[in-house]
């Protein structure tokens, strides 16, 4: 006969196999301008980013991750609607005083991941760089985040002046980035004296902590390792070996950047959550390389181009327990993917034809890709890209046989030139035209 406890622990294990699981926690980490050969996971020995690294180790590493954009903005608008954002004309960047345009932003018709999350019960918070619109009817408040601690513009400076504190290796002509850009908590000017990095981690263990009961949505888009380039002195000092001054900055805030996320990581981990959330790391463009260091290797071109070295990025999935640890994944993905991927996880529903993304947890077959930004455009499908930077020619790659685009294949496969092209043309038909200029100005048709 069993014992009354015995009895009593077998109803309570029926009833908790009986509990539906609660849904999975989200952090997607943003990096800003980090170039594809930079973590160690992607190859780099020179730098240590432990933290990052272990997000592939325990995870996912897709060698051939995509963002939509070669610059910030029209980037982080396909990252967080699951659409190209050349279909809703966010084609450009929108730099400096730009940002102040009321025509300039995310249009409103577009929906959010964190909108689609909060309409589902989840606590949503961005926490760091906004960029999809600076004035008020763009403030993330309004566009499905509960929480919002970081600047609304394209940069901002790591410390308030005199910048004690950091060693910085400044251009002689730095962006005003401060400019009518304060730190934010919701809608409230904050003054902030901790390196801005840390100070966002800071702010993102708050957000698990205060949050930790319920399922949440945590959208870190830091600002490193944009410039200006700013490292605090303790983080350089890692990095005394390296004897180029410029290199040794960005070095600091890489490695302040990788503390950074694992301060997050060891929050999900004291709460008992890393089981249950779905961890993404990827960056926002490739680097620009003379202006941080920020290298691409082994891919070519950089910041502002249709090459590889701007549009494939360092891309990480981690969900312990529900997808096998340890794998690199070669078949091509991009950034739309991250919204159905997250939805489905969260067991919220949406039609396939809603967005330009697939669901990442399912079989991954041949896809197209396509990229515009103004004269450039480029289509991949399978190994094969074609791409024309500015006015030059149609160009063609095997990216299997040559990622670093060095050897253009037009000249002997014109057959699939003419196949790709017709691809490339029936794509940008469907998209629209762009709703300002580059760099800001005027903007284009209504909004």
């Amino acid at each position: 006969m069993l014992n009354r406890r015995s009895f009593l622990a077998g109803l309570a294990a029926t009833a908790a196999a009986q509990q539906p699981q609660r849904r999975p926690n989200v952090v997607l980490l943003l990096a800003d301008d980090l170039g594809y050969g930079e973590l160690g996971c992607q190859g780099n020995p020179e730098i240590p980013t432990p933290h990052i690294d272990s997000i592939a180790h325990h995870g996912v590493r897709y060698s051939n991750g995509y963002v939509t954009a070669p610059y910030c903005t029209p980037s982080r608008a396909g990252l967080l609607t699951g659409r190209y954002q050349t279909r809703f004309g966010h084609e450009f960047n929108a730099v400096g005083r730009a940002n102040l345009d009321p025509a300039i932003g995310l249009p409103e018709s577009e929906v959010t991941l964190g909108q689609r999350l909060q309409k589902a019960g989840y606590a949503t918070g961005v926490i760091g760089k906004w960029h999809l619109g600076g004035t008020p009817r763009y403030h993330p408040l309004r566009r499905g985040f509960d929480e919002f601690f970081g600047f609304l513009h394209e940069g901002h400076f790591f410390v308030p002046p005199p910048c004690d504190g950091v060693v910085s290796h400044l251009r002689k002509n730095e962006p005003p980035y401060d400019a009518d850009n304060p730190l934010l908590r919701g809608t409230e000017p904050v003054e902030e004296r901790e390196y801005l990095t840390a100070a966002l981690a800071r702010e993102a263990e708050s957000f698990i902590n205060r949050h930790r009961q319920r399922p949440f949505f945590l959208y870190l888009p830091w600002n490193a390792v944009h410039s200006p380039m700013q490292a605090t002195a303790q983080s350089q000092e890692r990095f005394a070996g390296i004897a180029d001054e410029h290199r040794r900055v960005f070095a600091g805030m890489l490695s302040a950047l990788d503390d950074g996320v694992g301060r997050v990581l060891g929050a999900l981990r004291r709460h008992g959550l890393e089981e249950n959330t779905l961890v993404i790391f990827l960056s926002d463009n490739g680097g620009p390389t003379a202006e941080l260091t920020s290298s691409n290797r082994p891919l070519r071109g950089g910041k502002g181009q249709l090459y590889e070295g701007e549009i494939r990025v360092a891309f990480l999935l981690q969900w312990k327990g529900r997808w096998a640890a340890g794998r690199t994944e070669a078949a091509p993905v991009i950034a739309t993917d991250i919204v159905p991927t997250v939805l489905r996880a969260a067991g919220v529903p949406y039609g396939a034809a809603e967005f330009d993304g697939v669901d990442l947890g399912g079989k991954l077959g041949e896809r197209t890709l396509f990229w515009r930004y103004g004269k450039n455009i480029a289509v991949r499908q399978g190994r094969w890209k074609l791409v024309r930077q500015g006015q030059a020619e149609f160009a063609l790659h095997d990216l299997e046989q040559d990622p670093g685009e060095q050897r253009d294949l037009a000249g002997a496969e014109p057959e699939r030139v003419v196949r790709l092209r017709k691809v490339l043309e029936k794509r940008n038909t469907e998209m629209a035209p762009p709703r300002w200029e580059a760099g800001g100005g005027k903007a284009k048709g209504a909004v």
